[in-house]
């Protein structure tokens, strides 16, 4: 049984790669100097209609039950880049552990871009 998967007495628990990705985004929205998650022209169409998109998170989990994941950002003009992506890693660890109790092994940052 994976780690993303649980039984209880009722039954089972699953957490899908959406829910985690969805976390993911949402913790990574909550630091100061992010301006979205994913930098492609679909997600830029999406945030314009007001739709979030955690389409651009992706989400692996290996045969030790650890999650990695790739996370697109694009960051304010003028914050610090590598600060920034730091608190991002850190934030979206600390809400996946809470969350899911799911065991993070790598946090992959990916700048696409700086906007206003």
């Amino acid at each position: 049984m994976h780690r993303d998967e649980t039984r209880t007495e009722l039954g089972m628990i699953k957490i899908h790669k959406n829910v985690i990705a969805s976390i993911a985004s949402l913790a990574s929205m909550e630091i100061e100097g992010v301006k979205r998650v994913g930098g492609d022209f679909k997600s830029g169409i999406l945030e314009l209609i007001g739709k979030k998109s955690n389409l651009a998170v992706k989400v692996d989990i290996d045969r030790n039950d650890e999650v990695k994941l790739d996370i697109p950002l694009v960051i304010k003009y003028e914050y610090n880049i590598p600060e920034i992506a730091n608190r991002v890693q850190e934030n979206v660890r600390q809400a996946l552990e809470k969350m899911t109790s799911l065991s993070v092994r790598d946090i992959n940052i990916n700048i696409q871009g700086i906007d206003k």
